[in-house]
């Protein structure tokens, strides 16, 4: 059972607004090892910040991009993720997965593309909440969750998981 959270979610609001987009093709997922920004040094997924006038799903696919220099095809809408941050603003994190992309990754000024086997996965370099939410994605789960950040610790995590995205959340 979570413990009562010390934020009132249903009137927090997120600073930022982000997305991430995970590649999972023949058994394998396309990580980044991130180079600059929020994160550097961490391995993740491709993505970052909405523009203004962007969809989430826009900009997974944009960032994907610009970091990796690929386009994912067909990205589904997998997760929201909910961060009260100690230190940095708030985010609100949209999850999208791909199993199919064009061209090839190509290591970028923000992103070195990293390929790992699904059962070797680098938690212990990522971010200590996607221990919590990534095996679902793996799994086909979708999900939501809402994480408290004491610097880099998460100090408090719910998870829901088997909820329903609407299906704009995808593209053909």
């Amino acid at each position: 059972m979570t413990p009562p959270s010390p934020i009132d979610w249903a009137s927090w609001r997120a600073e930022i607004h982000a997305t991430l987009l995970f590649i999972i093709k023949d058994g394998e997922i396309l990580l980044i090892e991130k180079k600059r920004g929020l994160g550097a040094g961490k391995i993740n997924g491709p993505g970052g910040k909405i523009d203004p006038g962007e969809t989430p799903l826009e900009c997974a696919v944009r960032e994907t991009r610009e970091e990796l220099g690929i386009t994912a095809l067909r990205p589904v809408k997998y997760g929201e993720l909910h961060f009260a941050m100690s230190d940095i603003p708030d985010i609100l994190c949209h999850v999208f997965l791909a199993r199919d992309f064009t061209g090839h990754p190509v290591e970028t000024e923000e992103a070195k593309p990293l390929w790992c086997r699904l059962a070797d996965i680098p938690y212990d370099r990522m971010w200590k909440d996607d221990i919590h939410w990534l095996p679902l994605l793996l799994d086909d789960r979708k999900f939501h969750g809402r994480f408290i950040f004491t610097g880099e610790d998460v100090v408090w995590q719910h998870m829901e998981h088997d909820v329903h995205w609407p299906s704009s959340a995808a593209v053909p």
